[in-house]
């Protein structure tokens, strides 16, 4: 049984890497029906990973992460379209409060301030470069740059804290976030940069992916 949805686990991945590689060829030749599809076919196939988990597990925990992946999903959708940008992002948004939550929920509030230093004094020195193009947008992306920023040094306190392969996986799902999104916002605020496109869908289905990994192994090996 462990055999079968370790074969399973490792289809869907494969499914995620190919759907990931149409989405991200179609938007580069600008095929947008077929990129419509494939987009949100990969966040969807993402989404299911955490389903190949015992059902006696960390359900609690489980259930948030995979409740955030579908507000991805609802992002991903919204920002297929320039006038919905702003509903994007608080879908986002929404989606980084309830990875927060589920990590605390999980091991606790992380409280390095090192850590915090490091990823807030990056996060800090973009938003102030972007600051001056931002416009209307300012409070709303000053907002998210928070929430992601947070969240990104609570998922980075689980490998801290706990050094194991699950909460490796989480660390670098974090941070992959945090760079995807920088791309997008100097992409979108700035200029946008030579295949900054499939490199901010790389990065961004790279992490949801390791989140998903990563929710997967935790459930597994967790009971509550």
């Amino acid at each position: 049984m462990v055999a079968e949805t370790k074969i399973k686990v490792w289809a869907i991945n494969i499914l995620i890497l190919v759907s990931a590689c149409f989405a991200i060829y179609f938007g580069l030749y600008n095929e947008r029906g077929l990129f419509m599809f494939f987009k949100p076919l990969t966040t969807i196939l993402v989404i299911a990973l955490p389903f190949f988990a015992p059902k006696h597990s960390y359900v609690t925990f489980g259930r948030m992460v995979v409740v955030g992946l579908v507000f991805c999903l609802f992002g991903d959708v919204l920002l297929l379209f320039d006038a919905y940008f702003l509903f994007g992002l608080g879908a986002f948004l929404l989606a980084h409060i309830l990875f927060s939550i589920s990590f605390i929920q999980y091991m606790g509030f992380y409280k390095n301030w090192i850590a915090f230093l490091v990823l807030f004094g990056i996060a800090g020195v973009l938003f102030f470069w972007l600051r001056p193009d931002l416009g209307d947008l300012l409070l709303p992306v000053s907002s998210y740059v928070l929430i992601i920023t947070f969240m990104a040094w609570q998922g980075v306190g689980l490998y801290v804290r706990e050094r194991n392969n699950a909460h490796a996986l989480m660390a670098m799902a974090v941070l992959f976030f945090m760079l995807s999104d920088a791309l997008l916002a100097i992409a979108k605020f700035k200029t946008p940069f030579y295949l900054s496109g499939p490199l901010i869908l790389a990065t961004y289905w790279l992490s949801i992916g390791l989140i998903a990994n990563a929710t997967r192994k935790i459930i597994s090996t967790t009971v509550k």
